[in-house]
């Protein structure tokens, strides 16, 4: 049922339709201050904690015979450039102009380009999936490192806490997950205050250090870090895998959009939150060039004594919010693929009545907290752990790239060589971070690759083995047109109530309706063929998501639009059908669902292994019942065979 159309190029929704309705949207749900203090604390988590262990763990490659001057000031110049080049530039100017109707994200990006890409769509899905499979590597990293260098900083409160620290960072990370299902909605009005509280910290003690050596302000001028390069040569390279954790949770401020609108994130990065961090890592530079000692863990060096407990709760609560926003992302994106038709139907479960974004997703959640807790007791440190870290969000990142220069030259209409003029700096910076990252891939960078090559193997043979579904049910079945025609002249028995059947394929007769003609020789008195449509983009509104279409005097065709955002639930289409004139009573009706059993063919169109795979993946997909929120007592399933 996620069989999912391209619009047509011709028709893509212009810039000003696109700007107003994101605004609108955004308008209705507060002022400009309100959404930017919520941003704060949803947005920019992983980036904001980022400062934990960025520029210690950029040291660490340098301070082999002693920390020089030049080495610190180059490094922390990297990192300030990092963020106003890769943030601030990339993704705050450029990426998020590309709103796919106020949403963004990979996958909103992706649906994007596909919209305007007639030939060679095959690239665009590639980029797609692959940026949104290397997100779950992400997804799965960051609580465990942010919880853990969170925690870490007890040993610096009482060196007896060492002990301690991997338990602790367990029991937050069970607890973080248990929660998910109870939904985030009242914990999230917290967000945003104490992760405001955490970048007015970052800056502050930041702002404080600075006077320990104010030569460091000197990294504000890119040749420092130019100069470093030059110096150090492929050491240099190495370094700069960790000046990358500086900027990972970039492409959080574009996948969030939808939730704040693009003016909101703009505003709270540019006047607050990058502020904050570019201050702070001045700080810890400054007090590194005083004391270089602090280098082990300069942001914890920074608090004075007494400060030192209350900074380590402080920024553990961060790591959580953090680790919170990077989990519910990920249900976001998973529940945008199986609309897409890019997985399996997963059990989806709104936690709000009133906000649908909303969402827990079981499977990903227990994926996601297995994964993490691997992670904990395979590395049991963040510094191990950022060895891990930064491969994913670079592949990530290098995906965003290749779709905005396809959406701002074929949608946007600009001149394909300024178009090149302008990515081609962040292709190669792109191309550069991920080729230093790769040093670090036999020292457990290769496990978020790993899983993002799963991710991708999965949605691959998921959507090839549908596509060679719906084509030998396409071959082996009747149209829908002619059924109608047929039913006219045959007049088989009729049965009181309404008959509703969920099909695919608006153009041919649902399977169910030919077995219950074939093996019960009725027919209801009212039959209505439904079909879900899921279009490439977010949401659809309400005026134009149904039209229905009378095949015959008793049977008619619902069709039905829904963006990628959006849950179709079957009870709430009938209802507005119904208000549209369609005659049917809920309780004189009966869902009319096909199964198909599929069995592996040794010459389908795929491989014997990605045949069998592909089954697997279909007996794991949720039941269309709960997907589709149909009446558990009301539904008929009538199953058939078919190769792959």
């Amino acid at each position: 049922m996620n069989h999912v159309t391209q619009p047509s190029p011709a028709s893509p929704p212009s810039r000003a339709q696109i700007d107003s309705e994101a605004a609108e949207a955004h308008g209705r749900q507060g002022g400009v201050f309100s959404l930017a203090l919520g941003s704060v604390g949803v947005v920019f988590g992983d980036i904001g904690t980022s400062p934990l262990y960025a520029l210690r763990e950029a040291l660490t490659h340098v301070k082999g015979d002693g920390l020089t001057r030049p080495e610190v000031i180059g490094i922390v110049s990297l990192l300030l450039w990092a963020l106003i080049i890769v943030v601030t530039l990339k993704y705050v100017v450029l990426i998020m102009r590309a709103d796919n109707k106020g949403e963004g994200g990979t996958l909103s990006l992706m649906a994007l380009a596909q919209t305007v890409v007639a030939r060679g769509a095959g690239p665009v899905l590639f980029l797609g999936v692959a940026g949104a499979s290397l997100f779950f590597g992400d997804a799965i990293i960051t609580p465990a490192i942010s919880v853990l260098s969170a925690v870490e900083g007890l040993k610096l409160v009482a060196p007896e806490f060492d002990a301690y620290i991997l338990p602790i960072a367990v029991v937050i990370l069970v607890a973080l997950f248990a929660v998910q299902s109870r939904g985030t909605g009242r914990v999230a009005t917290f967000f945003g205050p104490v992760m405001a509280l955490w970048f007015l910290t970052l800056g502050g003690l930041g702002l404080f250090h600075i006077s320990d050596d104010l030569s460091i302000l000197t990294a504000l001028n890119p040749l420092h870090g130019i100069n470093f390069f030059a110096r150090h040569g492929v050491l240099g390279f190495v370094v700069m895998g960790s000046v990358f954790l500086a900027v990972t949770g970039a492409e959080a401020l574009y996948a969030d959009m939808g939730h704040f609108g693009r003016s909101p994130i703009r505003y709270a990065w540019t006047c607050f939150v990058l502020p904050a961090l570019a201050l702070n890592y001045l700080g810890q530079g400054a007090l590194i060039l005083r004391s270089p000692v602090a280098s082990d863990n300069p942001l914890f060096h920074m608090a004075p004594s007494w400060g030192l407990l209350p900074l380590v709760i402080l920024a553990t609560m961060a790591t959580v919010i953090a680790s919170q926003a990077v989990i519910t992302g990920a249900f976001s994106l998973t529940a945008q693929a199986v609309q897409l038709g890019l997985l399996p139907r997963l059990e989806i479960r709104h936690t709000s009545e009133t906000q649908a974004g909303q969402i827990y997703l079981p499977r990903v959640n227990h994926i996601l907290f297995v994964g993490v807790l691997m992670l904990i007791f395979l590395f049991k440190s963040s510094e191990s752990l950022a060895n891990a870290y930064g491969i994913a969000v670079t592949g990530a990142m290098l995906a965003d790239t290749g779709l905005i220069f396809i959406v701002a030259w074929k949608l946007w209409k600009w001149n394909r060589w300024l178009v090149m003029l302008l990515v081609a700096p962040f292709l190669v910076i792109d191309i550069g971070f991920f080729s230093s990252n790769l040093f670090k891939f036999l020292d457990g960078g290769y496990l978020p690759l790993l899983f993002g090559a799963v991710l991708v193997l999965i949605m691959w043979t998921w959507v090839r083995g549908t596509n060679i579904v719906m084509e030998k049910a396409r071959r082996d079945s009747v149209p829908l047109a002619d059924l109608a025609r047929m039913l006219e002249k045959s007049k088989p028995t009729r049965v009181v109530g309404t008959a509703v059947f969920l099909t695919a394929d608006p153009e041919t007769a649902p399977g169910a309706l030919l077995h219950n003609l074939k093996h019960n020789k009725v027919l209801h008195k009212r039959n209505i063929v439904l079909t879900i449509k899921t279009l490439r983009v977010p949401r659809i509104a309400e005026d134009e998501e149904l039209t229905i279409h009378e095949l015959s005097e008793d049977l008619k065709l619902i069709t039905v639009k829904v963006g990628y955002m959006q849950t179709p639930r079957v009870p709430h289409i009938l209802a507005v059908a119904r208000r549209r004139g369609l005659d049917f009573e809920l309780m004189q009706t009966t869902f009319f669902l096909g199964r198909r059993t599929i069995k592996a063919a040794a010459h389908s169109g795929m491989p014997l292994w990605q045949d069998n795979l592909f089954i697997f993946l279909s007996r794991t997909a949720a039941n269309a019942t709960d997907f589709f929120q149909i009446p558990y007592g009301r539904v008929v399933e009538l199953g058939n065979q078919i190769t792959v």
